[in-house]
């Protein structure tokens, strides 16, 4: 008797956001992985669904003095500053080396005004290779007594607006988990006009030290990532499923295929890998790897029946 070869085959992993087609929902999470050729030797980046690069800016930022990383009870904690290299030696010297790759090239930027935030989507929108935006509104507003533009419902939707204005290419809000309510948040980028939403970025933490009595981290706080915030990062995602139609990119403390899967079911599109990849350069791959592995298991053939699925 023939066997049935339709068990054998690869379920489509395949997903949308906005106008941008990835082979797969796993992609790097900014500021975890470079701007890619530092990863490069240790695997395949045309098997990412996407990579989203380290964090950018018109000028080159120094970023904060040391120490700026310390390791914490399933996390870690890090005041790096935004270090970067700025856009325009970005776009000379690290984006022909990623144009050779399938893999679509999402570029994170910041800004200290809502000028910058212009010229960065306005520079980044013209450069061959850059398939997709992703804004990081975590970021203090110099203009409006250093606030942050993501937690000011009002801020957030003028820096975003005037974005959407200038650009052609699919634009994405990483939005800030430090606020009350991220459903509303989640509202303000929609009606602004952003294609997708990507959370949660890091939670702000400290660590002291007991003997000398002073904070560990040369900035005083830092942004806490890893396992530690995947339960927070998880409901955040489902609370903004609830609130907008756009798609929704989860991160936050995901190390392993079954981390994934809890922000597909609560309804996240696509996922980034962040702090994983400190810990084990190979943690893309693997997740993506252990998703298909389950789909196969579980006679599941495409990702979207996973999307969403949450039953309460």
């Amino acid at each position: 008797m023939a066997m049935n070869s339709t068990l054998f085959e690869k379920p489509n992993l395949s997903v949308r956001i906005g106008s941008l087609n990835l082979k797969n929902p796993v992609m790097t999470a900014s500021g975890t992985f470079g701007y890619g050729e530092e990863y490069s030797e240790f695997l395949d980046i045309d098997r990412l669904g996407a990579i989203v690069v380290k964090g950018l800016s018109i000028k080159p930022k120094k970023g904060n003095p040391t120490p700026r990383i310390i390791e914490t009870p399933a996390g870690m904690l890090n005041a790096i500053g935004l270090q970067n290299i700025g856009i325009e030696t970005f776009i000379k010297d690290k984006l022909p080396f990623l144009r050779q790759f399938s893999t679509p090239v999402i570029v994170n930027f910041f800004g200290d005004t809502i000028d910058e935030y212009i010229k960065s989507a306005e520079t980044l929108c013209d450069a061959k290779g850059v398939q997709a935006l992703e804004m990081n509104v975590s970021c203090p507003n110099k203009e409006a007594g250093w606030c942050i533009f993501g937690t000011n419902p009002e801020t957030l939707r003028q820096v975003v607006s005037v974005v959407r204005k200038v650009t052609h290419l699919p634009l994405i809000v990483k939005l800030s988990p430090n606020v009350t309510d991220i459903g509303l948040m989640a509202r303000v980028v929609e009606d602004s006009g952003a294609d997708a939403i990507s959370l949660i970025n890091t939670i702000t933490g400290m660590c002291v030290d007991i003997v000398q009595r002073k904070p560990l981290l040369a900035n005083i706080t830092g942004g806490l990532s890893g396992p530690a915030i995947r339960p927070i990062a998880v409901r955040m995602v489902w609370e903004v499923s609830k609130a907008v139609k756009i798609p929704i990119i989860g991160m936050g403390g995901i190390m392993t295929y079954k981390d994934a899967l809890e922000f597909f079911i609560v309804g996240a599109k696509a996922v980034a890998i962040g702090t994983a990849n400190f810990i084990n350069p190979c943690a893309t791959i693997d997740v993506i790897d252990g998703i298909e592995k389950f789909m196969l298991e579980q006679k599941i053939t495409d990702i979207n029946q996973i999307i969403g699925s949450l039953r309460i």
